[in-house]
């Protein structure tokens, strides 16, 4: 690792910087439609995913890291949300995890080659510019196209699809209810601007 391949720590991006440059991919995401069945809803319950998934721990453990890099600094995940609300939904279309643990060992592979180490061994600034010196925060998310761009479908799509239909994510966000959590009988017994009826 040479002196040119590791850049200075105030050429980390801040979190703001790096969700600005990312847009409006958190909304997109949310809205994106992938993950949830025929009728529509959302289904999170890791029961009701497929059998097996190609995801080792370790691939859990890297894609948890990514979320620290990814998520506003409010949000703090472990690997069980990542197990439960990535890799426990249904899954989009046949092979999708399977592309999805491919984006993950891309960005890992980047990581040791440009930073000398792991993503679970950097920090969150680190994980954050390793994306974007992929150039993840400078392309459109395409499912089949450049290794950036599929890091960007896969890895920063289902992160943030995960955030913002979990509870978590739906506050910050201002809704009660995201898709497949209806949120109790209190949810139905406000009003529009958030009173009680």
């Amino acid at each position: 690792m040479t002196d040119q391949q590791v850049a200075s720590d105030g050429d980390v991006p801040s979190r703001r910087r790096f969700l600005t440059a990312l847009g409006g991919t958190a909304l997109a995401a949310a809205g994106y439609g992938y993950g949830t069945g025929s009728g529509g809803s959302v289904t999170t319950d890791s029961a009701a995913s497929s059998d097996s998934h190609p995801a080792s721990e370790d691939h859990v453990a890297t894609l948890t890291a990514l979320a620290s890099a990814v998520y506003p600094s409010t949000v703090s995940v472990d690997s069980s949300f990542i197990e439960r609300h990535v890799f426990g939904r249904v899954e989009p279309e046949p092979g999708h995890f399977e592309r999805l643990v491919a984006a993950i060992e891309a960005v890992d592979d980047h990581a040791r080659a440009r930073f000398g180490d792991g993503v679970t061994e950097l920090s969150a600034g680190r994980r954050r510019q390793v994306l974007q010196s992929m150039g993840v925060t400078t392309v459109h998310p395409t499912a089949d196209g450049t290794t950036a761009e599929q890091v960007r479908f896969y890895v920063v799509n289902d992160l943030l699809y995960a955030l913002f239909t979990a509870p978590v994510g739906g506050e910050l966000l201002g809704i009660d209810n995201p898709p497949g959590h209806p949120g109790g009988r209190e949810a139905y017994q406000r009003g529009p601007g958030g009173d009680d009826r």
